[in-house]
């Protein structure tokens, strides 16, 4: 069975534990670089990602993360997690540390203050069953993608959404997935299953 880690320094860590465990897979925290040598796959979690930047640094776990991520390591980054997976971020502290892995450049907080929050049916590549009900609080969203980069999901053209309408909010390139929004918070395990997918792909 594989086993997938949820960084638990900050955020909605007990959600994506609990959205892992119905794919699966063992689901466990992870604190240390000793438990991260222990997972097949690790999800950043939102949250803020400045302090979590700071608290990888603390923990000593921002070289290793980076190690194993650029050893084929999956990850999968949801709102914060994407920030950190990000290799350019726009409207970051000048001193943010960036995990990295995926060749986008991310916009902190572009979707406005907590009470911009809003939520949206969004088409998701590769995924069947229908639209993703994707939950967007103090969201990101990705500036610009490289050419290596898939292009998963976009915001709605919506009038309602202004400069946000159309932007992309989902990504993968390789072993590494990033969304905007927190799927474990809808109680749909699609995007979770995926990520899953991936792990045990990349285990063999």
């Amino acid at each position: 069975m594989s086993t997938v880690g949820v960084l638990a320094l900050q955020g909605d860590v007990r959600e994506h534990l609990v959205a892992l465990a119905e794919t699966g897979v063992l689901a466990r925290p992870v604190r240390r670089p000793e438990e991260l040598d222990e997972v097949d796959g690790l999800v950043l979690p939102g949250g803020e990602s400045t302090t979590i930047a700071r608290l990888l640094h603390t923990f000593d776990l921002l070289e290793p993360l980076r190690t194993r991520i650029k050893d084929g390591m999956p990850a999968y980054g949801s709102c914060a997690g994407l920030v950190l997976l990000a290799d350019r971020v726009l409207d970051g502290r000048p001193d943010q540390q960036q995990v990295g892995g995926l060749d986008v450049v991310v916009r902190r907080n572009a979707f406005g203050r907590q009470v911009d929050s809003f939520e949206a049916e969004l088409p998701f590549e590769g995924l069947e069953e229908g639209p993703v009900r994707a939950v967007f609080i103090r969201a990101p969203w990705v500036e610009s993608a490289g050419d290596g980069v898939e292009v998963l999901a976009r915001a709605p053209e919506s009038d309602d959404l202004g400069p946000a309408a159309g932007r992309i909010v989902a990504v993968r390139q390789g072993n590494v997935l990033a969304t905007s929004f927190h799927p474990e918070l809808t109680g749909d395990g699609r995007v979770h299953r995926l990520f899953t997918d991936m792990v045990r792909a990349a285990a063999g």
